[in-house]
């Protein structure tokens, strides 16, 4: 029996894809413990997994709109977003996630720490020897953070551009964001690694899970660039199943019966408080075709959604895994698990570029042909359809890449 330690920063969009992987290793036999905000404690512990909640000084509830506690940040678009939610919401809290981890190991030896991107106590995790800690395999919930020669730097949604011309545009772009773009995060992380080991940290902060001991990405490689340079121990484990996102079906259920297509629409958990970027116009666009749109808020009341037309349901949270074989076509402002999960299905996806790790996600729809990206704020109501107008599915076990048009 293994002992396997998982570690979360406290976001459901990071938390929900662990915790089918929890409930792989618990069935399997193994003890499986799971460091991550005290909100969590009852999925994690239906899960079969033992929950430890995070210091309180690396807890928060991610349901909070953070515009409130951060107001400086409703301000910033990509790079710069990210950048700020990396120094504010993932390497701050580094310290106490490290010190947190190096205490269960001591108390109990894990025989592996599997983390999140955004746990960058991680990072700080790597400044000690293997033998006095944890061997640390890092999930990929969101698109892989490592630099590489062929990519832009990331949160700037930029697919790649082959050939020496576009290594070099990713030469002077990585060059321009070291020194205008990620340097307060950079600072603090140095920082902390100073204060645990004397010396500042020796790679760049997002560039952290090159140095684990694997990563295990929870994509297919048609839906990630390609990168001569990766590391050995990157692996492609698949679109991860939705099980670990448990909800109830809605009273309306019976009328996915496929006698119309399904349009699922969703800002996610986070960017879930202006229905104007993508769930109000894109009932307003469908509203009286033949077909069902189906909302989900996220977390938030239904009766916070503007008028539902005719053909629109809602709930708060849907279960996906049952979802997605009803859904026709998936309107996201991109998260990455949910995204992961149409791929699973062979949905098409319709995404906009929003905030966080979002204009990555977005670009790789793009890149890889598993959608369409509309590069306004928000999909404007486009030209009626006609009714009789269904929408095709990706087939389900083909890979990503599909010889849909390029957005």
């Amino acid at each position: 029996m293994a002992s396997i330690l998982f570690a979360s920063v406290p976001v459901h969009g990071h938390v929900t894809p662990l915790l089918s992987a929890a409930g792989h290793f618990v069935a399997r036999g193994d003890r499986v413990r799971f460091l991550t905000g005290s909100r969590f404690a009852g999925v994690v512990q239906a899960t079969g997994a033992q929950h430890l909640p995070l210091p309180p000084e690396a807890d928060f509830d991610d349901r909070q709109d953070l515009a409130e506690t951060f107001p400086e940040r409703a301000r910033l678009t990509g790079a710069k977003s990210i950048a700020f939610d990396i120094e504010h919401v993932f390497v701050r809290p580094g310290r106490a996630q490290h010190d947190a981890i190096m205490s269960l190991h001591r108390e109990e030896p894990a025989d592996v720490v599997l983390v999140d991107t955004a746990f960058v106590g991680g990072a700080f995790l790597l400044g000690h020897p293997l033998r006095d800690r944890p061997p640390i395999v890092v999930g990929g919930v969101v698109p892989l953070t490592i630099s590489s020669r062929e990519t832009a730097p990331y949160g700037m949604g930029l697919t790649p551009m082959r050939g020496p011309l576009g290594r070099l545009r990713n030469s002077v772009l990585r060059k321009i964001a070291a020194r205008t773009v990620f340097p307060p995060a950079e600072r603090v992380a140095d920082e902390v690694h100073d204060t645990l080991f004397g010396r500042p940290l020796p790679f760049p902060v997002l560039d952290w899970p090159r140095h684990a001991e694997a990563i295990a990405q929870f994509t297919v490689p048609e839906f990630e660039y390609p990168r001569s340079d990766a590391p050995a121990g990157l692996h492609f484990v698949g679109p991860i199943s939705a099980t670990g996102s448990r909800a109830d079906p809605p009273p309306w259920w019976d009328e996915l019966d496929g006698s119309r297509p399904v349009i699922h629409v969703t800002q996610g958990t986070i960017a879930n408080r202006d229905y104007d970027q993508i769930i109000a116009p894109t009932l307003t666009a469908l509203a009286g075709q033949d077909l069902l749109v189906v909302v989900a808020t996220g977390g938030r009341p239904v009766d916070s959604l503007p008028p539902l037309p005719a053909n629109a349901r809602a709930a708060t949270f849907l279960p996906y895994d049952s979802l997605l074989p009803k859904t026709d076509v998936f309107v996201t402002n991109g998260g990455y698990g949910g995204v992961q999960y149409a791929l699973r299905y062979g949905v098409p996806v319709i995404t906009t570029s929003g905030h966080e790790d979002k204009p990555e996600v977005a670009a790789r729809i793009a890149w890889s042909g598993a959608g369409r990206r509309l590069k306004p704020p928000g999909p404007p109501p486009p030209r009626s359809p006609p009714p009789s107008v269904r929408c095709s599915r990706i087939p389900a076990t083909a890979p990503a890449r599909r010889p849909l048009r390029r957005a």
